[in-house]
Formats: structure tokens, C-alpha cells, sequence
């Protein structure tokens, strides 16, 4: 068996060998010692991937733009990030999910990353780090406290678009089936028991009507999810950050993600603020909690042969036993 020959880099705390394969470097390394915590990597999670490659890519043009980055080391980090955009290298992204340091180690981890892929591009090995560095390079004029929960929110936009997407299709089959069962009579319930009649068709529209109330809620939500304070570096003042970073960091990531970000108003109230977070949770837990109503309602829909209550005669259903939708569904 071949044997891969380590590589070895070193940090405040000493030298450490990587595997020679590893596009991460040493601070990735102690951050998977450090926080061994649920065993799940950041890599589990796409949508924050490519988020980190834009926002690494986004400043990387920023930084060229007002001379900062030579052009050929900002060319070398771009080609990186948009491999890694284009699924690449998503592997090498390996700290867990849940770490101290509020994200520190993810964002050591997209450096490090970056800059090997982009060590190799210009022709150089991995770890060579005077060629072109993580931090002096790849994170120039950045904080975790500003790339962190701007990746974060560029992620959960779109992971919101997707599950926009699919509530309307679901929507849309409860409304298709609230046209269908029209005709279709059931007994009503308050609190488990038994009520006045409705139609199926009645209830699959309630279940379409609060689908749609819930899609309006998550988009206000995710709008607030579109400001970000890249540029403010650590704690907001934008300490490190050249004039005009923030604005030119922003206009290329709204250019490569598509999205019509804006810089907060006051990048210290952003830089602490996690409302929009809050809220973001809030609008999700009222979805989880109406779907769960829902299924339940279906699963209580199902129970029975005749009214959904496990009794096969009942004297209000005789009537109309004809167009009981326990029959429909068995």
C-alpha cells in the first residue's frame, strides 16, 4: 500500500502534520480535535459551502479592486471559490457543526481550503503559505464576525427558496383536492369529538389557505435575511477594512449569488443583532407545528370506516354514509 507523505504546518501552539491530500490546513485540524461534538461536518450542509466560496470570492474581487490583492493571487482565490461553488472540494470541509469560537473554525477552515486550492492553481504546493495565505490573503479585510453570519444568511436564503418551492406544490394538491371532495360529506370535529358535517373539499381548502398564509410569512421573513454587515470585521467598526470594502464587497456578492443584498445601516447593531434569526425560527416553527396539525388531522381522517372515529355505524353519518370519505380512502 502507498503511503501519502504528510505535510507540516505550524500555528501558535506548535507543528502538526496533515495529510498531504488535505486541502484544509492546521487550524482545521484543531478545530476537529477541539470540538469532537456531533460528529456531523459543515460540509453536510451545501447551501453553506457555497455561501463561504462567495463570500470568500466576493471579497477577493473587493480586495483587487482597491489594490490590495494582487491581481493574480485575487484570479487564483476566484477560481478556487467557483470550484468549490461548482460542488468541488465540499469533501474538505470537515469542523463540526457545532464549535466554540462562533464559527472561527469554519472560517479558518474556508481559508485554508481556498488558499491550497489556490496554491495549486499558481503553481505551487499545498502549505506553502508565502506564496499566497489564508489569513493575509484569502481573509484580507474579514472577521469571522462578519463572513460567518453573512454565509449563514445567504445559505438559509436559499434553503428558504427551496422550501418555498415545495409548499407551493403542496398548496397547490390541497387545492386540487379541495375541488375534488367538494361534494364529499364528513362529520366536523372540535377537540376529538364529533361536531356538525362539512365537506372534505372544506378542509382541504382550510389546509391550502393556511399553506399560503405560511409561504407569506416565511417570505417577510426571509427578506429581513437579506441584509448582511460584510465589512464590518470583528465587532463592527470595520477595523482592518479599507473605505469602500463593505460597499464593494456586497456588490460582488449580490453579482455572484444574485440576490439584492444590503449593507446594514449600522454594521455594530448588525454585527451583535440576531433578530432576523430569531424571527426566521419563529416563522419555521409555526410551519412545523400547522403541518403537524395537518397530518394529524389525515391520520384521524383515516382511523375509521366510517367517520374516521373507529366505529363502523354511527346515527348522524347514516344519512349520508354514501359519501363518507373513509369509504374513499380505504
Amino acid at each position: 500500500m502507498t503511503s501519502v507523505v504528510a505535510r507540516s504546518e505550524h500555528d501558535l501552539l506548535g507543528y502538526r502534520d496533515i495529510p498531504a491530500d488535505a486541502y484544509w490546513g492546521v487550524h482545521t485540524l484543531r478545530a476537529t480535535e477541539n470540538f469532537p461534538i456531533t460528529g456531523t461536518p459543515i460540509s453536510a450542509y451545501p447551501h453553506l459551502i457555497d455561501a463561504l466560496a462567495a463570500v470568500k470570492e466576493a471579497a477577493a474581487l473587493a480586495n483587487e479592486e482597491l489594490g490590495l490583492l494582487e491581481p493574480r493571487k485575487a484570479a487564483a482565490i476566484v477560481e478556487a471559490c467557483r470550484e468549490i461553488r461548482d460542488g468541488k472540494l465540499h469533501d474538505q470541509f470537515v469542523v463540526d457543526v457545532i464549535q466554540g469560537g462562533a464559527g472561527t473554525s469554519t472560517n479558518m477552515n474556508a481559508n485554508e481550503v481556498v488558499a491550497n486550492r489556490a496554491l495549486e492553481l499558481l503553481g505551487h504546493a499545498k502549505g506553502e503559505y508565502r506564496h499566497l495565505h489564508p489569513n493575509e490573503d484569502v481573509n484580507l479585510g474579514q472577521s469571522t464576525n462578519d463572513v460567518y453570519p453573512t454565509a449563514v444568511k445567504i445559505a438559509t436564503v436559499f434553503a428558504v427558496r427551496g422550501l418555498l418551492k415545495s409548499m407551493a406544490v403542496l398548496q397547490d394538491s390541497f387545492a386540487r383536492k379541495a375541488v375534488e371532495f367538494r361534494d364529499v360529506l364528513k362529520m366536523g370535529r372540535t377537540q376529538l369529538q364529533d361536531a356538525v358535517p362539512m365537506t372534505l373539499g372544506q378542509e382541504f381548502s382550510a389546509y391550502a389557505v393556511m399553506i399560503d398564509e405560511d409561504r407569506n410569512r416565511l417570505d417577510e421573513a426571509v427578506q429581513l435575511i437579506h441584509e448582511i454587515n460584510l465589512g464590518a470585521t470583528a465587532i463592527g467598526t470595520g477595523l482592518n477594512a479599507p473605505a469602500g470594502y463593505a460597499e464593494a464587497a456586497r456588490r460582488h456578492l449580490s453579482a455572484i449569488t444574485g440576490l439584492p443584498l444590503v449593507t446594514a445601516a449600522n454594521l455594530v447593531e448588525a454585527t451583535q443583532d440576531c433578530g432576523a434569526f430569531v424571527q426566521m425560527s419563529g416563522v419555521l416553527k409555526r410551519i412545523a407545528v400547522k403541518l403537524s396539525k395537518s397530518c394529524n388531522d389525515l391520520r384521524l381522517l383515516s382511523s375509521g370506516r366510517a367517520r374516521g372515529s373507529g366505529r363502523s355505524t354511527c346515527r348522524p353519518c347514516r344519512p349520508v354514509r354514501r359519501s363518507c370519505p373513509a369509504r374513499s380512502t380505504r
